[in-house]
């Protein structure tokens, strides 16, 4: 698809990656304070990184909202999914007793991907949609 029709879709998409991407930095800021004002002493350490995996990916999904371009936005999709798979894991040990096996699993589509981003910028992808 190609033309206002894909422009638009590009935009509603991202746009709604960028509201995600807010709501995740409102969650980060919440974590981090229930980490450092309520949290036993052993929930402290996972939560407090959960809510810095949240809070330092949460702006990514806000400045790609006006890009286009195929690989961004599935870039955007899995920064956004790695995040909240490894922060949910991290908060649901500390705070449920779950196994945070979720959690590599994010970590690993996290790194994917970032490096997905270096690839669709060096394809020239990034242009406002």
């Amino acid at each position: 698809m190609s033309g206002p029709r894909a422009s638009a879709t590009a935009w509603a998409a991202g746009r709604w990656a960028a509201v995600l991407g807010a709501v995740q930095g409102a969650a980060g800021v919440a974590l981090g304070a229930w980490a450092a004002h309520g949290a036993g002493a052993g929930q402290g350490l996972r939560l407090g990184l959960a809510a810095l995996c949240l809070l330092l990916h949460a702006p990514l999904p806000i400045a790609l909202a006006g890009r286009a371009g195929r690989w961004l936005g599935i870039a955007r999709g899995g920064l956004l999914t790695g995040s909240w798979l490894f922060a949910g894991s991290l908060a649901a040990a500390a705070l449920l007793g779950w196994s945070p096996a979720l959690a590599p699993w994010g970590g690993s589509l996290l790194i994917a991907a970032w490096l997905l981003l270096a690839a669709a910028f060096l394809r020239g992808e990034g242009g406002q949609a």
